[in-house]
C-alpha cells in the first residue's frame, strides 16, 4: 500500500512540476536571475500553502508530528547544499524537475540524471576519506527544529501552542510574498 501512495505522490508531485513549468531549464534559469519570477512564486505558493496544511493538520490531530523526518545538521549539509545549487543553476534543473524533464523526453535532463549518479557513485567510494574529515559531526547539538516533535534527539526552538501559530504565520507570509512578487521585475503587480 505504502508503494502504491508513493507511485500516486510522486505522480502528483511530478503533474504539478510540469503545470508549474518547473521542468524548463530557461524558467529555472530566469528565476535564479531573477528574469521571471513565475516559477519563484510558484515555490513561494508551494511552501505556503504546504505549511498551513501541515501545521494546521498537526494543530488539529490529523498528523503524527513524531512521523516528521528531522535532518541533522553538520558541515555536510552545506556544502552539500552548496555543490545541489551550483548544478542547479549551471544545468537547470534540480534531482525531482530533471526526473519530470526526462520523462518529457528532455535528452539534456537524462545526462543530468546520469551525471547526478555518477556523482553519487563517487560519493559512495570518498565517503569513509569524508567521514574522517569531521564533516558529518552535527552542529547545534544535532537535529534543531523550529518546532517541537517530540522525537528524540531533537530541539525545538519553540515549545506550546506558540510554535504552531508561528509556523501558521510564516506560512501566511510565504503565500503573501507569492502575491506580491511580478511575474517579471520591473512589472506593476495586477490588482
Amino acid at each position: 500500500m505504502e508503494i502504491l501512495l508513493a507511485i500516486i505522490l510522486g505522480g502528483l508531485f511530478g503533474f504539478v512540476l510540469e503545470r508549474a513549468q518547473a521542468s524548463d531549464p530557461d524558467k529555472i534559469i530566469g528565476m535564479l536571475t531573477l528574469r521571471d519570477l513565475h516559477l519563484m512564486k510558484a515555490i513561494f505558493s508551494a511552501i505556503g500553502i504546504s505549511s498551513l496544511l501541515l501545521f494546521s493538520g498537526i494543530a488539529l490531530g490529523l498528523i503524527e508530528i513524531s512521523h516528521l523526518s528531522i535532518k541533522a545538521m553538520y558541515p555536510g549539509v552545506l556544502l552539500g547544499g552548496a555543490l545541489l545549487g551550483l548544478g542547479w543553476a549551471l544545468a537547470g534543473f534540480c534531482p525531482g524537475t530533471g526526473i519530470v524533464a526526462a520523462g518529457r523526453g528532455r535528452k539534456d535532463a537524462w545526462f543530468f540524471l546520469l551525471g547526478g549518479l555518477v556523482g553519487a557513485w563517487i560519493f559512495t567510494l570518498q565517503f569513509a576519506f569524508l567521514e574522517q574529515t569531521g564533516i558529518f559531526e552535527p552542529w547545534f547539538g544535532g537535529k534543531a527544529t523550529l518546532v517541537d516533535t517530540g522525537a528524540k534527539g531533537t530541539t525545538a526552538l519553540l515549545e506550546g501552542k506558540g510554535m504552531l501559530v508561528l509556523a501558521l504565520v510564516l506560512g501566511l507570509i510565504m503565500l503573501v510574498i507569492a502575491k506580491l512578487l511580478p511575474l517579471r521585475p520591473g512589472q506593476k503587480q495586477e490588482p
